[in-house]
């Protein structure tokens, strides 16, 4: 689990929580047709944009990215990659049968290779899964994206609505307050689930793209330099490109 995730969402919420605790009443915060409105109206209007299976699978795949542990780290693959390779080049590519893979990914590519696939058969189906999850990332962020839009929108609707009862029952002393906190609720949910949730996992689906695309690209050409019985050497020479320069300078002192 990633822990970052979890400090904060529950700082976040913990935070909100007790200093509503140090003013007052917690149930003076608790507002249904509130809810109702932005929850509601916010799944709706993402409703009307996205199909129920995208929207099923956006929150399906942001929980696993919320809550994954930590990526692969691309000096690792390079050096696991690099030791596959010397492996190849003293037994073939049957000495990759028994191998143990940390990466997923990397696993399926070295039993390709021990499996005698070609190499245009190898790199086409491991581009097709990689653009697939991405294709699958971006589709999250589009629909965390368009629920963090209209969570404050239906918010400042919620608002309109609020103001639109009090005014009309200004003759109505009682009828004043309920109106008043539809008004005022509606905003501050919308802007919790917006800016603590939705918002957030945005950044994260993004991040996570961006660490996929990276990872799972210098696998395949790693596997590929592998298939092609290239030195490891060699390998290891052509993936550093993939590291910022500072790592560069690391993995090559450590070789």
């Amino acid at each position: 689990m990633d822990l970052a995730t979890l400090i904060g969402i529950v700082g976040a919420f913990g935070i909100v929580t007790t200093a509503i605790f140090l003013g007052g009443s917690f149930g003076q915060f608790i507002d249904v047709p509130s809810v109702l409105i932005v929850v509601g109206g916010g799944l709706a209007a993402t409703l009307i944009r996205f199909q129920l299976s995208d929207i099923a699978a956006a929150f399906v795949t942001g929980f696993k990215v919320a809550l994954a542990g930590k990526n692969a780290n691309p000096r690792d693959l390079i050096t696991e990659i690099s030791n596959l390779g010397e492996i190849v080049r003293k037994s073939g590519p049957l000495g990759l049968e028994n191998v143990d893979v940390s990466d997923p990914v990397l696993a399926k590519g070295v039993q390709y290779i021990a499996d005698g696939y070609e190499l245009e058969f190898i790199r086409e189906s491991m581009e097709r899964e990689r653009d697939l999850q991405l294709s699958r990332l971006s589709e999250g962020k589009r629909v965390f994206k368009a629920l963090g839009d209209s969570a404050p929108a239906f918010g400042m609707i919620g608002t309109l609505v609020g103001l639109v009862q009090m005014l009309a029952n200004m003759d109505d002393p009682a009828a004043i307050g309920p109106s008043m906190a539809v008004a005022l609720l509606t905003t501050l949910y919308g802007a919790l689930i917006s800016n603590i949730l939705c918002l957030p996992l945005v950044d994260k689906l993004d991040a996570k793209f961006d660490v996929d695309d990276l990872n799972q690209t210098l696998i395949i050409d790693g596997v590929c330099q592998i298939r092609e019985s290239k030195s490891p050497a060699l390998i290891k020479e052509m993936l550093i490109a993939y590291l910022p320069d500072k790592l560069r300078a690391e993995l090559a002192d450590a070789a």
